[in-house]
């Protein structure tokens, strides 16, 4: 029996580890892992069915040496098809996850000594149905291990909140919207990092571990301001976060119909959102986009300072206009303190004007001079797969690759537009919009005409409807080509085009998504 259930555990291995690998792409939460299981056919059924069949067919045969043999071939197969697959996003070897694996480990053991148990004639049946078995067991580790998860939680929240209470002259300042707020993030830190020793919270730490981790390991008496980025895709998430870091100063970037999924409604996303500002304390000052007609239209219940940005709209305190685009940045004009002033970057895009905007306007409510400013303005980076332009093995690409969105994904055929060559966009679309993601992936794909030459699509089922969109505006459909995975679209892209063209890469999606 132990030598089955070793066998089992080897042929298993793929499978627990890919399990655990959905599961946390799926962000660990139940609804989002059972849609991709049962919805989405992502398990590797290509190689996997064929073990499973020939296991059930052996257990039929019902012999023990034929069954054992076949589980030995069936893991080594598994095992190397796994070692030669190349994955967007791999599986993280975080605390968490090692902790997983002990407990999904201990009740896979346990559950195949209790089929061995109750099979005992019929010890063959057990390898097929242990086979997919490692799916499941993930909802009982989750139950199992969420008690643990939540006192780890609580204790590291508590230690941060410590640190973040003993250091009350700290500035601190939240960032959230349904998208643009991790480069905003980047570029308020870069404006305001000239003057102030700033901390900003890394990549994607816009969770409350996250946040608790970047206090934790990088927060310092010596820093001067504190930058910290809030999500949210369910109602509650960012008045959880406000009552945790407690920011004087927030910001909105903008709001739209993202995490509809989990969010239910487009009222629940704009209130949620908008706590950013109705959160703050009564001596803060919240800076909002009002070029969002959701933000603009929303009716803030508190009493601080509010400072207002735009592009399109004059009656904001932070205005640009004579807006210069080009292909390797732009300058724009902005009156501050009834003096016209030039600003000048090199980031892509009329929305990342937008967020600079948001870091002069907080910068100035800092004492941050005009001068200094324009210097630092000039000085602000481009942030990684965000509109960003980059030479890969000789070829021009705009890499925009970070969760896209039906507004910035517009924005980003926009500064396609502009440049020269052959245009190419490569794209698996939009997804977590809910209802409305058929739709918006219509209108991205109508919207590609006349901004990208050429269109790359990567997984047939979840391009459709941009094909349709495509098809129906009148776009050259032999410019169309769709592809399977990430690596079929650049071998394609490598092969047809050279370095005098430009190639998007809009919205790399990890592998529980694609389809």
């Amino acid at each position: 029996m132990i030598s089955f259930i070793l066998v089992f555990s080897c042929l298993c291995f793929v499978n627990i580890k890919l399990a655990l690998q959905m599961f946390q792409q799926n962000r660990y939460e139940f609804y989002r892992y059972t849609h991709w299981l049962f919805n989405k056919k992502n398990i590797e059924f290509n190689l996997s069915l064929i073990i499973f069949v020939l296991l059930l067919i052996s257990a039929f045969i019902n012999n023990k040496i034929i069954c054992f043999f076949l589980c030995i071939v069936s893991a080594i197969l598994l095992i190397y098809q796994e070692n030669k697959k190349e994955y967007i996003k791999d599986l993280v070897l975080t605390a968490r996850v090692k902790r997983q694996i002990v407990f999904i480990s201990i009740l896979f053991i346990l559950t195949a000594f209790l089929f061995l148990s109750i099979l005992k004639k019929h010890v063959c049946f057990v390898a097929p149905i242990l086979f997919y078995m490692p799916y499941l067991l993930i909802y009982p580790m989750a139950v199992l291990t969420y008690p643990m998860e939540e006192f780890i939680k609580k204790r590291y929240e508590k230690m941060a909140r410590k640190i973040l209470d003993g250091m009350n002259r700290m500035m601190k300042i939240g960032i959230t919207g349904s998208f643009g707020k991790t480069t905003t993030k980047n570029v308020v830190s870069d404006i305001i990092g000239e003057s102030y020793y700033t901390l900003m919270t890394p990549a994607s730490y816009n969770t409350p571990m996250g946040i608790t981790r970047t206090i934790r390991e990088y927060l310092k008496p010596i820093h001067e301001v504190f930058v910290c980025e809030m999500g949210a895709d369910h109602v509650g998430e960012i008045t959880y976060l406000m009552n945790f870091v407690k920011p004087k100063y927030g910001i909105v970037t903008s709001i739209g119909p993202q995490h509809l999924n989990t969010f239910g409604s487009l009222d629940n996303i704009i209130r949620e959102k908008m706590q950013m500002i109705e959160l703050l304390p009564v001596d803060g000052v919240g800076v909002l986009n009002i070029d969002n007609e959701y933000i603009r239209d929303y009716k803030i219940k508190n009493s601080c300072k509010i400072v207002t940005i735009g592009i399109y709209n004059e009656n904001a305190d932070y205005f640009a206009h004579d807006i210069h685009y080009s292909r390797e940045g732009c300058d724009f004009l902005v009156n501050i303190d009834d003096e016209e002033v030039l600003f000048k970057t090199i980031l892509l895009g009329e929305h990342n004007i937008q967020n600079l905007l948001c870091g002069i306007a907080l910068a100035r409510e800092l004492g941050i001079s005009v001068g200094d400013l324009q210097k630092n303005v000039a000085k602000v980076r481009r942030v990684e797969h965000r509109l960003e332009l980059k030479k890969i093995n000789g070829h021009t690409f705009i890499d925009n690759a970070f969760n896209s969105n039906p507004v910035g994904c517009k924005r980003s055929l926009d500064v396609l537009k502009m440049m020269g060559g052959q245009r190419v966009i490569v794209t698996p679309g939009l997804i977590d919009l809910g209802k409305e993601e058929d739709e918006a992936n219509y209108q991205f794909g109508a919207y590609m005409k006349e901004r990208a030459d050429w269109a790359v699509l990567v997984g047939e089922k979840q391009t459709k409807a941009i094909y349709k969109g495509l098809m129906e505006s009148g776009y050259d459909m032999e410019k169309v080509v769709v592809v399977d995975t990430v690596k079929e679209a650049f071998n394609f892209v490598y092969q047809q085009f050279g370095s005098e063209d430009t190639i998007l890469l809009e919205n790399d999606l990890p592998d529980a998504f694609n389809k």
